[in-house]
């Protein structure tokens, strides 16, 4: 990765439909205009932050990272900065950028007063937890959700 020609900005408006088509990448269940209208809605909260990585005009990563209050599983103190979402283009991976990504977000977690980070992944995810484990996180638990419609 060419160091010098890759940098970690706050993402702004400008960046919001670029950030959408990323997520929608990782999140490919949801619908474009529906996940713009949230990321709208948290690009400028104090609670929330996406970070974009990017070389030269390239927008190639981005982070969402979240101050969660609430009980984030394994956590011991409260509040906690939470990896929300974080994504990589697959021609960027490999290179670095999914680390610095999350050094970011840890700084800003910090600046938040938080002591720890969170995240989770999809059990069968096995590139994430592997990421994960790369960067330093330990596994905390495994969970299965359950949910019954009482409509």
């Amino acid at each position: 990765m060419d160091k010098a020609n890759t940098k970690i900005i706050k993402a702004e408006d400008i960046h919001i439909d670029e950030v959408t088509r990323m997520a929608i990448d990782l999140w490919p269940d949801n619908e474009f205009e529906e996940l713009k209208e949230e990321i709208i809605h948290m690009i400028d909260s104090e609670k929330d932050v996406f970070f974009i990585s990017t070389m030269g005009e390239n927008i190639v990563g981005f982070i969402h990272m979240a101050i969660r209050t609430d009980y984030v599983e394994g956590s011991s103190t409260s509040p906690v900065g939470f990896i929300e979402g974080i994504y990589v283009k697959p021609a960027y991976r490999y290179k670095g950028i999914g680390k610095e990504l999350v050094a970011k977000g840890e700084e800003w977690a910090k600046s938040k007063g938080c002591k720890e980070v969170g995240s989770d992944i999809l059990l069968d995810n096995k590139d994430s937890y592997n990421f994960h484990c790369k960067v330093g996180f330990k596994e905390a638990n495994r969970l299965i959700c359950f949910i019954k419609d009482i409509r």
